[in-house]
């Protein structure tokens, strides 16, 4: 028994050991890896989205500087032609028109004070039952901020409170307004057939009230003589009631219609007023 116990002994010592295959990775290697994947994933992540948002900023650029583009045409062809031709122009696509407005919006976003605010304050310091005539209304704000009756005028509009026509030739009665108002609408070639319709609907006593960019008004630097200006409105039958120049973006004119137009049977000169042309960018 002892014999057989001491040959089990003996061949044990002899017997070789398994031999184990090296693991290919080190310890805990899937742990690093997964912690190096978690660590890699977020940035990839955040550059992707960097990315994204690089992206977009520059396509909103893109839209902008055409939206730009477009406003700056549109604005330059309602200064170069007459009103005839512009209402034909917006006819044949109503989508310019809401263009021009968006882009005109953008403009007016930039200016400290808008003449449409001073001439609705002066309504609101007057009787609510003056009659109101808005020659190039745009969004119709003059209308939405005052008691008034407003007739709000323009070339084209999608709000049916709007008047869409030429504006030198209105559906309005004769002498049936109080207050004409042109804010920042003299445009087109024909600007003085607008001011003579004007007349026409205006009450003896009524209101002319004109609002413009100021470098329309600045002789030195190509703008008409505001003196000339304001001439040919009266010999159409106004008096000048007030010029304000104080504002550094626009000019304020308030003219009243005579009680009795004396007709001299002259020809009116009017000065012709400098396109409002934006620069290209």
């Amino acid at each position: 028994m002892k014999e057989e116990q001491s040959r089990k002994r003996r061949r044990g010592k002899h017997k070789k050991p398994q031999k184990t295959q090296p693991s290919l990775l080190p310890k805990h290697s899937t742990k690093l890896h997964k912690k190096t994947h978690q660590q890699k994933n977020p940035a990839h992540q955040s550059s992707s989205s960097s990315s994204s948002l690089k992206s977009s900023s520059f396509l909103d650029k893109m839209k902008a500087r055409l939206a730009g583009g477009h406003f700056r045409m549109i604005n330059e062809k309602l200064y170069t032609c007459t009103g005839k031709e512009a209402l034909d122009y917006f006819k044949e696509d109503p989508e310019l028109f809401d263009m021009y407005h968006a882009g005109y919006q953008e403009q007016m976003s930039h200016w400290p004070e808008l003449p449409v605010n001073i001439i609705i304050k002066w309504l609101k310091e007057r009787s609510s039952s003056l009659i109101v005539a808005d020659f190039g209304c745009g969004d119709a704000r003059l209308a939405k901020n005052v008691k008034n009756k407003v007739f709000s005028i323009d070339l084209v509009s999608n709000d049916p409170s709007v008047i869409s026509c030429d504006m030198s030739n209105t559906p309005l009665r004769p002498s049936s307004v109080d207050v004409a108002v042109f804010c920042l609408s003299l445009m087109g070639t024909n600007y003085a057939s607008y001011l003579k319709e004007a007349c026409r609907v205006l009450k003896p006593s009524g209101w002319l009230l004109i609002a413009e960019v100021k470098s329309r008004f600045d002789p030195n630097n190509g703008g008409a003589d505001p003196n000339m200006f304001s001439k040919a409105v009266c010999e159409m039958g106004f008096t000048s009631a007030l010029k304000d120049f104080s504002n550094k973006m626009f000019v304020l004119l308030y003219f009243k219609k005579k009680e009795n137009k004396s007709s001299n049977g002259r020809e009116i000169e009017w000065p012709e007023l400098k396109p409002c042309i934006y620069k290209r960018r």
